[in-house]
């Protein structure tokens, strides 16, 4: 799951030009502290992890019904991936996924604004020792083994080819609010989605390399077997790569109304 995603200023407001490149992703004032967006990193993926699988303790304490489960899972991540966008990403863009991150770094490689090799360093560490610690925190509320490793298998080809579809429709939609300076939505539009993800793909959508080693701590409802997790990471990383090339192809720069008036 997982989760990112940030919120921008609008580039108008930040005096870059409409055919220039568009503020990636996480773009964040300069004199942001790089420990406080570490910090925001580290607390906001923990929380989301925390949500994900306790809820889906609850979830499992609650009833037996598995649509049930996922309802009350899918929910509660909605709810709480909305509000640590919302609330941490005038700090550190509210990434809380490696994928996101990595896809910005990229794309501020290539002349677009976003974190540098540095901040990636920082980022990606933080987002994985925040998710671990999400699972513990979890495990520990509800009085569950701290550590357990998840017997939950996840290996099959097909929970792989959802991971690939809900880690390309993330950067997709991310990248693609970002290109078109829509990102004051991403709150909404990305949790909105992530909740979508849960039902319309087999992998119920980890979308996360982070979350996705969090949850192999854990061996409840929302648990990945730790075998699972070098193909689910793997499939994101590829998902990062069909996301990026489908903001280039869709959102592709330099088309501009008056140039497609005088081409008619």
């Amino acid at each position: 799951m997982s989760v990112t995603e940030p919120v921008a200023a609008p580039a108008a407001a930040s005096g870059i030009a409409a055919d220039a490149p568009q503020p990636a992703p996480g773009a964040t004032p300069p004199h942001t502290p790089l420990i406080a967006r570490a910090a925001a990193e580290l607390v906001g993926t923990a929380a989301l992890v925390a949500v994900v699988v306790g809820s889906g303790i609850q979830a499992t304490e609650l009833t037996q019904d598995v649509a049930l489960q996922l309802l009350a899972n899918s929910t509660a991540t909605v709810f709480g991936l909305g509000v640590l966008i919302a609330l941490l990403g005038p700090v550190s863009g509210a990434h809380f996924n490696p994928a996101v991150t990595l896809a910005e770094w990229w794309t501020a490689r290539r002349g677009g604004a976003g974190v540098n090799a540095r901040e990636l360093a920082v980022y990606v560490p933080s987002q994985i020792v925040g998710a671990i610690a999400g699972a513990i925190l979890a495990d520990a509320m509800f009085g569950e083994p701290l550590v357990k490793w998840s017997t939950h298998d996840r290996s099959a080809g097909s929970l792989l080819l959802g991971e690939v579809v809900a880690t390309a429709g993330l950067i997709l939609l991310i990248f693609g609010l970002a290109r078109t300076d829509r990102l004051r939505f991403a709150p909404v539009a990305v949790a909105s989605y992530i909740g979508a993800a849960y039902w319309f793909t087999s992998s119920t959508s980890f979308a996360n390399p982070a979350v996705t080693v969090g949850r192999a701590f854990t061996d409840t409802f929302a648990g990945i077997a730790p075998a699972s997790v070098p193909g689910f990471v793997g499939a994101q990383l590829a998902g990062v790569i069909v996301g990026l090339a489908l903001v280039a192809i869709i959102f592709m720069r330099g088309t501009t109304a008056a140039a497609g008036a005088s081409a008619a």
